[in-house]
């Protein structure tokens, strides 16, 4: 796809999407993604009957948005508050789970996308982004859509008998814009 002119949307998920986006995203607990997204923190992917419940916290949230291209679902990005309840310092992500999709731009796409909306939506004057010095993948993006690197935390994240560091990236308003 790289070259190609793909159509990329970012869209709520509706409930009555849920069950294909389990599939997509939760079905296989050792899919290729659960080892770059936050390996370190074990979490536990939810079952196909607590992700269909439309109290869930993915269904119709304006801060989870559905990856697609070309009509097919393929990843998510999302945003949280780093300091709730105050609310002015936001986080954003990107999970792709086609690992098919993986190195063909969606994610650089999708992200600009992402921060684009935001900074519409809400009015701060900086976003960031946190990763592991283990996921190059995201840190070249991070990079490639315009964040600045703003910390590195050395080694104080663990996994498969390392430790790794936690890296900060962001962007002001007046960079982005």
């Amino acid at each position: 796809m790289r070259g190609e002119k793909m159509i990329i949307e970012l869209k709520k998920l509706s409930i009555e999407q849920a069950s294909d986006f389990w599939e997509l995203a939760f079905s296989d607990s050792e899919a290729d993604w659960t080892k770059w997204n936050g390996p370190y923190f074990y979490d536990v992917l939810p079952s196909k009957k607590e992700f269909e419940c439309s109290d869930n916290e993915y269904i119709e949230n304006p801060f989870r948005k559905v990856i697609w291209v070309e009509k097919k679902m393929v990843g998510m990005v999302f945003a949280y508050y780093e300091d709730k309840p105050i609310n002015r310092w936001l986080d954003i992500g990107i999970s792709i789970y086609d690992h098919s999709k993986w190195n063909s731009g969606i994610g650089t796409s999708a992200l600009k996308l992402w921060v684009n909306e935001l900074f519409d939506q809400v009015d701060l004057p900086h976003i960031g982004l946190t990763t592991w010095s283990g996921n190059e993948g995201m840190l070249r993006v991070a990079e490639k859509i315009g964040f600045q690197k703003e910390a590195q935390v050395r080694k104080v994240r663990y996994w498969k008998g390392c430790y790794w560091d936690s890296i900060k990236y962001g962007v002001l308003r007046s960079e982005w814009l």
